[in-house]
């Protein structure tokens, strides 16, 4: 499955737009990370229990957008957008979310 954010793949020219596409993942972050992360916001540096939570979320939706997109006959999303979002009480889940276009080159 070929992935783009661009609405086109050069050289490489759409022959059959199947539609829209759509993967999306809530996740939560545990009590440990959370504490974690507060260290890391107090004395500085990137913390890395949220960034592979960041990833897995991010990894997931894109996985689920290409099963969705495989199902409808596509070898290749075009105009793939992903967009993040804390949700719940207290932001204490993240949501990840992806949209393109499914489409046959």
């Amino acid at each position: 499955m070929i992935l783009s954010t661009t609405p086109q793949i050069e050289g490489r020219p759409i022959r059959e737009y199947k539609g829209v596409v759509t993967g999306e993942v809530i996740i939560g972050a545990n009590v440990l990370k959370d504490f974690m992360a507060g260290l890391t916001d107090f004395f500085g540096g990137r913390s890395s229990s949220y960034e592979k939570v960041l990833i897995e979320a991010k990894d997931s939706s894109m996985q689920e957008m290409m099963q969705r997109a495989q199902a409808l006959g596509a070898n290749a999303i075009v105009g793939i957008d992903i967009d993040y979002e804390t949700i719940g009480a207290n932001g204490s889940m993240l949501m990840v979310a992806t949209s393109g276009t499914a489409v046959v080159i």
